[in-house]
């Protein structure tokens, strides 16, 4: 698996999005918020998303951009922003490569039951390429204002 510790240069993504392929290299010299999640209009996760989308002038005025992540197709995630009118671009990582490499697949635990699924996980890129903080474990309420906060400070 990758360093994905703060300080290490951020692993390479490739994501599937509605306007094309989305890379980290397309954002160099710029920082970027890379969130994880684990499905498309479920609860915890539509929270999330509208909390960053609420917030995208913000980020972008900071000069960070913010991409959100899960294995749901581009259809999916279409479906979604449209539904929630989301401004953040949602990536689609289908076959786990992304989710891997920052090593958010992990055994999770419901009711009893183990199976594998998506942390829900943030990583700031910094304008070097470095991962600069991560959270993991994210609670959703109040999130998005404590990473924009970290992102001010790149």
């Amino acid at each position: 698996m990758t360093d994905v510790t703060e300080g290490a240069v951020a692993p390479e993504f490739e994501l599937a999005g509605a306007s094309g392929p989305m890379r980290l290299t397309d954002f160099q010299g710029k920082g970027v918020v890379l969130y994880f999640y684990p499905k498309d209009d479920t609860t915890g996760c539509t929270k999330e998303a509208q909390e960053f989308s609420n917030l995208s002038a913000d980020f972008a005025k900071a000069g960070v951009s913010v991409i959100g992540v899960s294995k749901d197709s581009v259809a999916s995630h279409a479906k979604f922003t449209a539904k929630y009118g989301l401004t953040v671009p949602l990536g689609s990582d289908a076959e786990g490569a992304v989710i891997e490499r920052y090593g958010v697949w992990v055994e999770k635990n419901m009711y009893g039951r183990k199976y594998m699924g998506i942390e829900r996980a943030t990583f700031l890129i910094g304008k070097d390429g470095r991962l600069t903080r991560i959270w993991r474990k994210v609670k959703v309420p109040g999130h998005a204002a404590e990473v924009l906060t970290a992102a001010q400070s790149l």
